[in-house]
């Protein structure tokens, strides 16, 4: 991966959960904090420098809290932590980074930085105000430490997911904090497949038995999470989503098609589970049919595109599975 890749994919993945965390407290605005809470939760080797038994997402947020109230309290003033609710940044607009934690990010991807999450949390642990290192003496380790487990963990790239010839696949890596049981509740249920597959907006419960080629009915999502409403052409409308594996609790994988397009590709989505430090480590991988004949050589200027669209589809897959536990 290209430092270029690796720093737009590590910028898109903290913007979006330290977003997610701020609007949690109704706040628009992401700081130091909500940086280090999206870091805990990343998948990369600096979330499991992060992590250990006494330090995962709730005991990070009971650190902020605290000392937020200690901040308050010194200052003479009685008010309390903004009570928080769930993510809704997803449903609302209007969010940023405050102008320290922009820069933090910034000097992370400059030059000579690694532009991944271990460089966005060397810098974290070292920025000037004291209130990280504060907030990991509240959880009971120190910057040091953090950079010792940091310096031991590799952080190699995802290996690409095996693929049968005439096919394509990508995959990525994420991490839920939550047990193996309640994620595979979320991704093994078919009534639940319109929580991570943005194309589908609800299922016809047919009342059959889970196992591989069992087949559901749905109908294409036509709103967006905001409520803005989705123009989707008629023959892309009904959707066939059939159970393909199932291997409880490890690995499940579901296709989805439009049976009105015959010609529309038939997406494959899999999901590999393992229990990990604080949650759950899941392998999502999406396979498609490569065009045949010369279709495949007149669509080989487009790849690059169609891999930035396969990563987004894999970037809101991966958030769409964590949100819930979170």
């Amino acid at each position: 991966m290209s430092k270029f890749a690796r720093v737009a994919q590590t910028s898109q993945s903290l913007t979006l959960a330290a977003m997610e965390e701020a609007s949690r407290l109704g706040l628009r605005e992401a700081d130091l904090e909500h940086l280090l809470l999206a870091l805990v939760i990343s998948d990369q080797s600096a979330g499991r420098a992060l992590r250990s038994p006494q330090v995962d997402l709730a005991a990070v947020r009971r650190a902020v809290q605290a000392q937020h109230a200690e901040q308050l309290a010194s200052l003479g003033i009685d008010a309390p932590f903004p009570e928080s609710g769930r993510i809704v940044f997803h449903e609302t607009s209007g969010y940023e980074w405050s102008r320290r934690s922009a820069d933090l990010l910034a000097r992370a991807g400059g030059t000579g930085k690694g532009g991944d999450a271990a460089a966005v949390l060397r810098e974290l642990v070292a920025e000037p105000s004291g209130q990280i290192t504060d907030l990991l003496r509240r959880l009971g380790t120190t910057p040091d430490d953090v950079l010792a487990r940091l310096d031991r963990l590799d952080s190699p790239e995802t290996t690409p997911w095996p693929a049968a010839s005439g096919r394509a696949s990508r995959s990525t890596e994420a991490f839920v904090p939550a047990p193996i049981e309640d994620v595979w509740a979320l991704v093994a249920d078919p009534l639940r497949v319109p929580e991570w597959e943005l194309s589908v907006g609800h299922l016809d419960d047919s009342g059959q038995d889970l196992m591989p080629g069992a087949v559901w009915h749905g109908h294409a999502r036509l709103r967006r999470t905001d409520g803005k409403p989705v123009r989707i052409k008629p023959r892309l409308r009904r959707k066939r989503i059939e159970l393909v594996e199932l291997d409880r609790p490890e690995h499940v994988a579901w296709r989805v098609a439009s049976p009105d397009a015959p010609r529309s590709t038939a997406i494959l989505t899999e999901f590999s589970l393992t229990p990990t430090t604080g949650g759950t480590q899941v392998t999502i991988a999406i396979t498609w049919p490569e065009r045949a004949g010369w279709r495949r050589f007149v669509g080989w200027p487009l790849r690059p595109l169609r891999t930035f669209l396969v990563w987004i589809v894999l970037f809101q897959t991966s958030s769409a599975i964590s949100r819930p536990f979170r």
